[in-house]
């Protein structure tokens, strides 16, 4: 009996099998992949044009922070210059 049990199951999955390979290769099927592929590619799109824009935020930033350094930088430098000419 186990061995009809053993041959029964490998023939249910040959079956099943070719069953999901018809199924996986329809008409239907396709046109499924299709219209899940499209959205993949919009979603896509949308998220480079997020990444896009984050991006340009974030040199925004840091072109900032560097003018804000600059001055501080200078600021520092003509306090520095004072106070040497001060000592002199």
């Amino acid at each position: 009996m186990n061995v009809y049990h053993k041959l029964a199951c490998f023939a249910g999955g040959v079956l099943f099998g070719s069953f999901g390979m018809k199924l996986l290769t329809s008409q239907d099927a396709k046109k499924t992949y299709i219209h899940a592929t499209a959205a993949g590619l919009r979603m896509k799109d949308c998220v480079m044009k997020t990444v896009t824009e984050a991006q340009e935020n974030v040199n925004d930033i840091v072109a900032s922070a560097k003018d804000i350094n600059e001055t501080r930088y200078a600021a520092q430098q003509a306090t520095e210059v004072e106070d040497s000419a001060e000592e002199a």
